[in-house]
């Protein structure tokens, strides 16, 4: 059982099904980086202010000094969180005294397309490891298995074949195992 229970993420939970209608209303993506673990302080915030946003959030288990397996519920791209909205939104965040600084999104629907990505394979239930840097590999789409439907990046990892979706304007992403999945290339 974690020691603190999930928290909000996504904001409105329909954000990334029609993040696309609002960029094309004017509002963009902004990578604001926060503080040190400032992250959920800034997510809260930004719910009592009706901003929307996304910071990808992951379980992770360890295991404590006495042996006990604890697990925490910790954001996949540390310091990150992605909000959608005008110059109002950035101000609102801004604000919060969480924020180190705020970069503006170039391409809007990629980045929407990444997250939506992302939130797809973090809600499937298995467990996701950040992955920092992208390597080159074979694009490949996932036929069978729980990821079905889902493209990525074949990579190896502790002897390991791993899918790897990417948020290219990190340059980061995550992976999931592929031990029981079939994939296809994608030319």
């Amino acid at each position: 059982m974690p020691i603190l229970g999930r928290e909000t993420d996504l904001w409105p939970e329909d954000l990334l099904d029609h993040a696309g209608s609002l960029l094309e209303n004017g509002s963009r993506w902004w990578a604001v980086y926060t503080r040190s673990r400032h992250e959920k302080r800034l997510m809260r915030h930004l719910v009592s202010l009706e901003v929307p946003f996304y910071c990808p959030i992951v379980e992770r288990r360890y295991r404590s000094p006495g042996g006990r397996i604890r697990s925490s519920f910790v954001p996949l791209f540390t310091n990150y969180v992605f909000v959608l909205g005008d110059e109002s939104s950035r101000h609102d965040a801004m604000t919060t005294n969480c924020v180190s600084r705020a970069i503006q999104v170039g391409d809007g629907e990629l980045l929407t397309r990444d997250l939506a990505a992302i939130h797809s394979l973090i809600s499937v239930g298995a467990p996701v490891t950040p992955e920092a840097r992208l390597e080159s590999g074979m694009l490949v789409r996932v036929r069978s298995g729980p990821f079905a439907g889902r493209e990525g990046v074949v990579i190896q990892r502790r002897g390991e074949q791993r899918l790897l979706v990417s948020v290219n304007f990190l340059q980061q992403g995550a992976s999931v195992n592929l031990d029981d999945c079939e994939v296809e290339r994608i030319l």
